[in-house]
């Protein structure tokens, strides 16, 4: 016979007690059953652990026994413990891959309300374009991804919101004197830097500007950084700028219709922790502000 787990328990118990009788109700059995449990368990061990058969004092092995058993059910308790938090999303860890516009501008909200209501979860964000987040999840170093991609192949996939896409350049660049006429023409023979949701935007008139860029920036911050510094103007969704913002401007195009789509990809929904779970649902569920 193998020493079963409640043999820990029952001897424990007993030892703690001192008694059959006590031992039995704290752990909620008969005192006939802790008994035959306690003795199959000296039985296996091949020597007494009590001294007497009041169970008052143990036995020097018992004693010995008594440390080795306490430290083997506190790791089993506290196992189970992590096993059942993980099942109620209680403890975990999550990786997301997204946008940095997402990031900046939609995630911060969702994030505080899931960490005050997860508070042993870990997350893991790494902010990238979009061909990099679908990268992350088909790689499977991503549960979660926030990207302009549309549906993916063996994703759940789902569209979060659309927002229009408008010229980024300084508050004092000339373009935003006549910001309510502007047009695609207007941007010709200005220095543009590419970025890569460009490619999004697929009007005839926009592939002669983005031709003619000699500058590609994929990082956001970089981005907005050279377009601080002068360098050049380029074409971004409008949640990119957050209202914070005051040094740059963001200029709706009246002949432009092209608009980013943001989709929530997971891993599909059975292979989820329940904590990663619980955040795609945040996300999906979140009345995320895009433009209309």
């Amino acid at each position: 016979m193998s020493i079963k787990i409640e043999m820990l328990r029952c001897f424990r118990a007993v030892a703690e007690h001192g008694s059959l009788a006590e031992a039995a109700a704290s752990l909620g059995r008969t005192p006939s059953a802790v008994s035959m449990m306690l003795k199959q368990f000296e039985e296996h061990v091949g020597a007494p652990l009590f001294e007497t058969a009041r169970k008052s004092r143990l036995t020097p092995i018992g004693q010995m026994i008594l440390a080795v058993a306490r430290r083997e059910l506190e790791h089993f308790e506290r196992t189970v413990s992590v096993i059942e938090g993980l099942s109620r999303a209680d403890l975990g860890f999550v990786r997301v891959a997204t946008t940095p516009s997402v990031a900046q501008s939609v995630l911060p909200p969702i994030l505080r309300a899931y960490l005050a209501s997860h508070p042993n979860v870990r997350i893991d964000m790494s902010d990238m374009d979009s061909r990099a987040v679908q990268a992350e999840l088909e790689a499977d170093r991503a549960d979660i991804g926030l990207a302009s991609l549309g549906a993916v192949k063996g994703l759940d996939c789902t569209p979060l919101f659309s927002d229009r896409f408008g010229v980024i350049c300084r508050a004092d660049h000339p373009l935003t004197r006549n910001w309510d006429e502007l047009t695609w023409a207007d941007l010709h023979g200005i220095d543009f830097i590419a970025n890569g949701l460009c490619e999004q935007i697929r009007n005839p008139d926009f592939a002669p500007i983005l031709e003619a860029a000699r500058l590609m920036v994929r990082n956001t911050a970089s981005l907005l950084g050279l377009v601080r510094a002068g360098v050049g103007i380029t074409v971004l969704p409008r949640l990119v700028m957050s209202p914070e913002v005051t040094d740059l401007a963001f200029l709706p195009l009246v002949d432009a219709d092209a608009r980013r789509e943001v989709w929530l990809m997971t891993q599909p929904r059975h292979v989820l922790t329940p904590a990663a779970r619980d955040l795609a649902e945040a996300i999906a569920g979140a009345r995320i502000a895009g433009d209309e």
